[in-house]
């Protein structure tokens, strides 16, 4: 996963070993503040819009052990099992582009929670233990504050809305070179369910540039 945790931007997935301590947080590429594919983008295939995510992203071995016991696969045991919508980093990477979010914290409140409520499997109590969790409990650097914590609740609540497939259990190599117009038809991921909710995003975030950007014309 590649985010931005305040002024600091993270990257978590499919994670070794290694993690950096409460206060240890090494640098990161400063566009990840900006980077954007657009949810309007269609005709970029998977593989190039990754190459630029790639192109400014991180190792994801530098995340602190209670962020992974939450968002990793390799915890999906009992009790942190109850928590659904966990990917690899290949994965989460090709869901943000899907999902035209960026790199920002907010952005990854919305595309954790989205993937979450995709699964439809996740209980209203895993959703908000989670989200406790990660607003209360996660070091401050990748703590949810309201605005994202907000923006995690609708996502979850828009990804079992949606009629895509559950985005966790897709595969997306085999997907590589399909543009992310064609990709997200295929997958069932309405881009008018997500462009109305980006707009109310806007509305609600006049301050913050990461949701002004989801849709221009607001």
């Amino acid at each position: 996963m590649l985010m931005v945790r305040g002024e600091a931007t993270i990257a978590a997935g499919n994670l070794g070993t290694g993690c950096v301590t409460l206060c240890e947080m090494p640098s990161y590429h400063p566009d990840l503040q900006t980077f954007l594919v657009p949810l309007s983008e269609r005709e970029l295939t998977l593989r190039e819009a990754l190459d630029k995510l790639e192109a400014i992203g991180n190792e994801a071995s530098e995340v602190p052990f209670i962020v992974q016991m939450m968002e990793n696969p390799g915890f999906s045991f009992p009790p942190f099992s109850m928590f659904k919508g966990r990917v690899s980093l290949f994965q989460h990477d090709c869901i943000h582009l899907l999902l035209g979010r960026g790199t920002t914290l907010i952005d990854e409140a919305f595309t954790i929670g989205f993937t979450m409520g995709s699964s439809n499997a996740m209980s209203t109590t895993a959703s908000k233990i989670f989200g406790y969790v990660a607003g209360h409990w996660y070091p401050k650097a990748y703590r949810f504050p309201p605005h994202a914590n907000k923006v995690y609740e609708d996502a979850v609540h828009l990804g079992m809305v949606s009629e895509c497939v559950p985005l966790e259990l897709v595969d997306y190599h085999p997907y590589m070179d399909w543009k992310l117009g064609a990709l997200r038809e295929e997958l069932g991921i309405e881009v008018d369910l997500l462009e109305s909710y980006y707009r109310v995003e806007a509305a609600r975030n006049p301050d913050i540039a990461a949701s002004q950007r989801l849709c221009p014309q607001v």
